[in-house]
């Protein structure tokens, strides 16, 4: 296949596709993968960003086609996700409540072992505009294994260290995107760079090779980058993936590349122990 971009260092590949059709054409076994696929939340609603009321809707990609059909294309992608994992390979899918259950039940019938189920709770989530529930201040990420009898590898020590040496939790308090993380541009479910850093260095080693299909403005590409590992990314939508070649772009600056690490860094050393 032609790649849509390929970097110099060839460290950060995208490709633009379909991720299921993609994923089936090449032969490859990755580490990790990471998937942040759509929650199909786009339903004509509203929502609060930046101080301003929105509309929630994100693109026709997000749109929900009935639970049935929602169903049988996370399973699809799922399955072609495990096939692309090495045998002790993990992977991360996040999620609200709206998905991450049925994500759940799908890693559980393709013979998955759920690892976690990660709480990721923003310090600067949205109001609730209704004033009739609780304000949603939360994202679930569940970590699984390919086999459940093969050993996968989890950096036990680093994590430890990184939270002050006490074990840490399933539940990170981290802060949602910040505006440094945009200057190329943005994406409307970007995920922020001190997620996707410690999920990365949680369960990989330098120079191993990231997997996601759902690649967006490629943060868990600038993520993986930033930390020494390799990177494929998968997205159907050619502006953001010319989005995350800007970025790529942005952190071959050696001195960008420095700043953008620090603050990673420093927003993991900063972040309340977990």
């Amino acid at each position: 296949m032609l790649p849509f971009y390929k970097s110099k260092d060839k460290k950060f590949t995208l490709l633009l596709g379909d991720c299921i059709e993609t994923m089936d054409r090449f032969d490859y076994e990755f580490d990790m993968i990471f998937a942040d696929p759509p929650y199909f939340l786009s339903n004509d609603g509203i929502t609060v960003y930046a101080g301003k009321v929105t509309s929630v809707n994100k693109g026709e990609w997000d749109r929900s086609h009935g639970a049935k059909q929602d169903f049988a294309f996370n399973r699809e992608w799922l399955k072609r996700c495990r096939e692309k994992l090495k045998p002790n390979g993990t992977i991360w899918v996040s999620g609200t409540y709206h998905n991450i259950f049925s994500i759940a039940q799908i890693l559980n019938e393709l013979n998955f072992k759920i690892l976690n189920c990660v709480t990721w709770a923003k310090t600067n989530p949205p109001p609730n505009l209704t004033c009739r529930y609780f304000t949603h201040s939360s994202e679930f990420i569940l970590w699984a294994r390919k086999e459940k009898k093969k050993l996968h590898y989890f950096n036990y020590d680093l994590m430890k260290t990184m939270n002050g040496g006490k074990q840490m939790r399933d539940v990170w308090t981290l802060p949602a995107i910040a505006p440094w993380e945009k200057t190329c541009g943005k994406h409307p479910t970007q995920k922020p760079l001190c997620l996707l850093s410690r999920i990365i260095l949680s369960c990989t080693k330098e120079n191993g090779w990231i997997l996601d299909p759902f690649a967006g403005s490629s943060t868990t590409g600038i993520a993986a980058n930033l930390l020494e590992r390799n990177f494929l990314g998968i997205d159907n939508n050619e502006t953001y993936l010319a989005l995350s070649r800007s970025r790529k772009l942005e952190i071959e600056q050696l001195s960008k590349y420095g700043e953008l690490k620090n603050k990673v860094y420093r927003q993991l050393l900063q972040s309340p122990f977990n």
